[in-house]
């Protein structure tokens, strides 16, 4: 018999799983905001630069931590039905494709900045953020490796451990910039170089950390032994399911790659607000994201017991958190954009008014777009956990690039509205992808799993086939 789980259970399983999630994103978050908060007081160009090269960087990530994300409705489901043996060699597969898809990729951090000039950055601008690139790329490996770490522990329900792992990193972050950028306490001043150095280390140490936990505190999934033995299934299966999720990310975060690349042909100033504007809206996605995790989590679980309505339940709960966070945002945004840009820049900067004044405009923009973002983030954390991937692939593609970009381009250069047009198709793209990927769910993939659930009967709690062997 199945267990009822009540609205008031949802969500305070949800708020239980979501909370710590979403701190670790924030934290994580945190890493990058300080980057820009601290070379923003740097120099207006240490800005831009790291602006361009931090959107270099998060392109590369977003689309390879693809299989990372994959691995969270793997591990759930596995979980659910008991199933130690598949879980291990999802995680394990996780890592292996993590580290392939990185080490193929590194080459393009290092000549980043032909690359920069060839998409009509400025020279100086591409120079700087090569120069960031050229360290902290190497940091992709790592960083990898602990979102591989993450989704697993997560799957898992061990979320606070991702959190608090995830603000010590923030935290030496912080101070290895604080010594590396300005050159306190006796260290050499390091500008950009400093904080690529700094994101680097804390990778780095936050692999250690969240390895070390993930083997003391499991020890019965011999996550790491024989960790250097391929197992071509799991591998093939992780990578039929993190492919299609890498090029959703990359659909979207392209978006804002390319919406950073046109901001830049609007020069130095358009740049710099730019970014920081996308800080802020980015502060408020991290708690989206973080929820969605919960919901990808949930909704494998519900997959693994074969329960449409407990699924059904967790997901009206999770998007009515995400739409109660989009109004504040909204709220937030609108009636304080002046202050929230001013923390980013020096007060005696010469060019402070008008970058603030530019970013007041894109916070308005910003604030358009928050209950879509939400919403589209929260219906691919419910797909991605039933594991349906491809049809996501094709709504990001087509709403991203179909509609957001040359939208962006029509609105920001064709007529004439500049920064805030740029942005307007940030707005259009996620809006049909809101929709679109909301009437996937609701419309297709949960109707059809209730009429596959009615036809097999209730879940055993471990799939023929599986948990036999060892790997």
């Amino acid at each position: 018999m199945k267990t009822v789980m009540t609205s008031r259970g949802h969500l305070a399983a949800i708020l239980s799983l979501g909370l710590p999630l979403i701190g670790g994103h924030v934290a994580q978050f945190a890493i990058q905001l300080t980057d820009t908060i601290m070379l923003g007081w740097y120099s207006v160009e240490a800005l831009a630069a790291v602006v361009l090269g931090s959107s270099f960087f998060f392109v590369l990530f977003i689309l390879e931590s693809g299989f990372a994300i994959a691995v969270m409705p793997l591990v759930a489901e596995a979980s659910a039905e008991g199933d130690e043996t598949a879980l291990r060699r999802a995680t394990r597969m996780g890592m292996w494709l993590s580290v392939i898809a990185a080490v193929l990729t590194l080459p393009m951090f290092w000549f980043s900045g032909v690359i920069l000039r060839g998409l009509g950055q400025e020279a100086l601008l591409s120079d700087g953020a090569q120069t960031y690139l050229r360290i902290a790329g190497v940091g992709l490996i790592p960083a990898l490796l602990v979102m591989v770490l993450k989704s697993y522990l997560a799957a898992l329900e061990r979320t606070r451990v991702v959190f608090w792992v995830t603000v010590g990193a923030a935290l030496a972050n912080a101070g290895v910039n604080y010594l590396l950028i300005f050159g306190h306490w006796g260290a050499p001043e390091l500008g950009l170089r400093g904080a690529a150095i700094a994101s680097l280390c804390v990778q780095v140490v936050s692999l250690a950390g969240i390895g070390l936990y993930a083997a003391r505190a499991l020890p019965e999934h011999d996550l790491f032994a024989r960790l250097w033995r391929p197992d071509w299934d799991a591998f093939a299966h992780v990578f039929r399911l993190g492919t299609p999720i890498g090029l959703t990310n990359l659909a979207e975060v392209g978006l804002f790659a390319a919406s950073s690349v046109m901001m830049g042909w609007l020069g130095t100033v358009a740049l710099a607000a730019h970014g920081i504007a996308l800080q802020l809206a980015s502060v408020t996605f991290m708690v989206h994201l973080g929820l969605s995790n919960a919901a990808t989590v949930r909704a494998g679980n519900a997959l693994g017991r074969r329960d449409a309505d407990h699924m059904a339940r967790g997901a009206w709960i999770v998007i009515a958190l995400s739409m109660a966070v989009a109004v504040v945002a909204v709220a937030v945004l609108l009636l304080f954009p002046a202050p929230l840009l001013g923390l980013f820049l020096a007060p005696d900067d010469p060019d402070r008014i008008v970058i603030i004044a530019t970013g007041v405009a894109l916070l308005g923009m910003a604030a358009l777009f928050q209950v879509v973002d939400g919403a589209q983030i929260m219906a691919l954390g419910l797909l991605r956990g039933v594991k349906d991937s491809r049809a996501p692939m094709l709504i990001a593609t087509l709403s991203y690039w179909g509609v957001g970009a040359p939208c962006a381009y029509v609105f920001g250069f064709v007529l004439g509205w500049e920064g805030p047009g740029v942005w307007f198709g940030l707005v259009m793209g996620l809006s049909l992808a809101a929709v679109l990927l909301m009437l996937r769910f609701w419309r297709g993939k949960l109707p059809a799993l209730r009429r596959h659930f009615a036809a097999i009967g209730p879940g055993s709690g471990q799939r023929a086939g599986r948990g036999t062997g060892r790997a």
